[in-house]
């Protein structure tokens, strides 16, 4: 098969297009035909990204964990009722992923794809949307008429986020450049910060939670717009014990940092609002599999609106 691949560790300059072998199933798994993958550039970051689930080191390695095509074969113990089904899926960040001709995926992680969507379109789905329930209903216990502050509410994390907390009845704010301002308002936004011009924190207070998807001081400044027993959640990475116990004790705001996992039911779920238009997936650009370098290159630059999809199967 075809596969983009990663033969050391470092950035978008270490993929390569090139023949690899189709991956072997094991228990439980389901053989996927790729139809098209979403990327996320920070994976070239990941430590599971070269690692098998074990820890031992996987090179070369395969990116991509978002997937949507169509079951090829399946492994002894699977229904073989699967065969033939589109679907999509979160894939696990510790084996090889999709941005290949075949994946293996744990059948039990696979979803029917949103009707109302091509492959292209689904594959911009599972990591942003699950990473987005997940952070705000398992993490944050967003409720009806609360407060959300929403960072990077542009992105491929930020534009489900906008449109699931809208969805649940939430009061969404988001930051971002002031370009994608009207646009973040018909998604559901109902006020839009321009982060280059205004510091949000002079302009927001008292919200329920914080979705911190850009980190550093944007994170640290996030703290101070919070309730008391306001939830923080960040994605970039992990909150300094001393910085989470003093603001804990500052009037009990959580500072949550989280790693998003496979959920089949969850995105059932998530299907099920795409199929009545309560939300969609944004995709930036759909780019060839052939040109996965140039795809993660312009994702690490960042200031994408929405999601990069790679083309698997034409």
């Amino acid at each position: 098969m075809k596969a983009i691949r990663l033969h050391r560790r470092g950035g978008p300059e270490q993929l390569v297009y090139e023949d690899a072998p189709r991956p072997e199933l094991g228990l439980g798994d389901a053989l996927i035909r790729v139809h098209a993958t979403g990327i996320t550039p920070a994976e070239l970051t990941w430590a599971e990204t070269y690692s098998n689930c074990d820890g031992s080191e996987r090179l070369p390695a395969i990116p991509g964990h978002e997937v949507s095509g169509i079951v090829e074969s399946v492994a002894d113990g699977v229904s073989n009722e699967l065969i033939g089904e589109e679907v999509y899926a979160l894939t696990s960040f510790c084996r090889d992923g999709s941005a290949a001709e075949y994946v293996a995926v744990c059948a039990t992680d696979l979803a029917p794809k949103p009707k109302k969507l091509d492959h292209m379109q689904a594959a911009a789905v599972p990591l942003s949307a699950l990473t987005v329930w997940q952070a705000l209903f398992d993490h944050a216990n967003l409720a009806e008429g609360q407060r959300v502050l929403i960072h990077g509410a542009a992105g491929g994390v930020g534009t489900f986020a906008v449109q699931i907390a809208h969805w649940c009845g939430a009061y969404v704010i988001g930051t971002a450049s002031a370009q994608n301002r009207d646009y973040l308002l018909r998604l559901g936004a109902n006020k839009v910060i321009d982060y280059q011009k205004t510091r949000f924190e002079q302009e927001v207070h008292d919200v329920d939670v914080v979705l911190d998807t850009i980190g550093g001081d944007t994170r640290d400044r996030s703290w101070q717009v919070l309730k008391p027993e306001g939830t923080l959640v960040t994605l970039p990475g992990p909150i300094p014990e001393s910085e989470a116990a003093a603001n804990k004790k500052r009037g009990g705001r959580h500072g949550v940092f989280f790693i998003v996992e496979p959920n089949r039911e969850q995105l059932g779920k998530i299907a099920a609002l795409i199929d009545s238009g309560a939300i969609r997936p944004v995709i930036a650009e759909t780019i060839p599999l052939a040109k996965g370098r140039e795809a993660f290159e312009r994702g690490v630059t960042g200031h994408t609106r929405g999601k990069l999809v790679l083309q698997v199967t034409i």
